[in-house]
């Protein structure tokens, strides 16, 4: 769930998990921590929100996700799976809490993303609600969709977000009660619903798929790395988005769970065959 290391909405502090989170209810900070000794996790909420976000944290967990049929072919997957076997995917139920800062991830580098979604949440975003604790850390609650559609036009430049990615955000924002609505649907129509809103493609609907809908199956086709890590990680060499999912297509309904699993084995990227990326200079955009 974490946007960067310096995410204003989530804090790791000392073995405790706070989220600040815009629930239906409305902002609500959770503070999450676990109880090695009882096999349970411990759970606070404040704020407006602070029910929505209890009765909805067994999902967050994954208390939904089922890993039935779920076969770790790959000696890769299968060593992950036996080291992870507790995890879950988890399902936020916020579609544009998952929705904003992946379109403002949209083909740029996670650091200029990240620094993006930073400034505009601590700009536009208000103070998590909570005790002291929560607001020594500096937590901050995503911006209402009415308050993302006011975002004036000099300050997405601030932060790096062009006109195309912006122009998303705000086109989401407007329509977000139906946008919340998907969470009810069937996976392949959430994901259709998704990708009918302009400026959304098939890796931005399985970015928010993977959190807001608990999607096992979600594959993010098109991103920069995971196709070669993924075809590195199975055998040995670089491939391509094609190559991928047919490497994928034995673990088809749990897609997302494989790849993540290969994400946690440990397995190195493919060894870089140019400069690195270095990113764009908004000032210049």
């Amino acid at each position: 769930m974490r946007r960067g290391a310096g995410d204003p909405c989530f804090r790791f502090d000392g073995g405790v998990v706070w989220r600040a989170i815009r629930t239906p209810a409305g902002a609500a900070t959770m503070r999450l921590s676990v109880v090695p000794a009882d096999g349970a996790v411990d759970a606070g909420a404040w704020g407006p929100g602070a029910a929505w976000a209890l009765e909805t944290l067994p999902a967050l967990l994954g208390a939904g996700d089922d890993v039935a049929g779920f076969v770790p072919h790959h000696p890769v997957i299968r060593e992950a799976w036996r080291r992870h076997a507790g995890w879950r995917v988890p399902r936020t139920g916020l579609v544009l809490e998952a929705l904003a800062p992946a379109v403002l991830e949209q083909k740029v580098t996670g650091h200029e993303a990240w620094r993006g979604w930073r400034l505009l949440v601590r700009r536009y975003g208000e103070p998590a609600p909570g005790p002291e604790e929560a607001r020594g850390l500096g937590l901050r609650v995503p911006p209402a969709p009415d308050v993302w559609a006011r975002v004036p036009s000099w300050e997405w430049h601030r932060a790096g977000v062009d006109q195309t990615r912006s122009r998303t955000v705000v086109r989401a924002a407007s329509v977000a009660g139906r946008l919340e609505q998907i969470t009810d649907l069937a996976h392949d129509e959430a994901a259709a619903r998704l990708r009918s809103l302009p400026g959304v493609g098939v890796w931005t609907a399985a970015e928010v798929a993977q959190r807001a809908l608990g999607d096992p199956d979600a594959v993010s086709v098109g991103d920069f790395h995971l196709a070669g890590q993924v075809g590195w990680a199975l055998i040995g060499e670089k491939v391509d988005d094609d190559g991928m999912l047919e490497l994928l297509e034995p673990y088809r309904g749990h897609r997302y769970r494989a790849v993540r699993m290969i994400e946690l084995s440990g397995v190195a990227l493919p060894p870089r065959r140019g400069p690195r990326f270095a990113g764009r200079d908004f000032r210049a955009m």
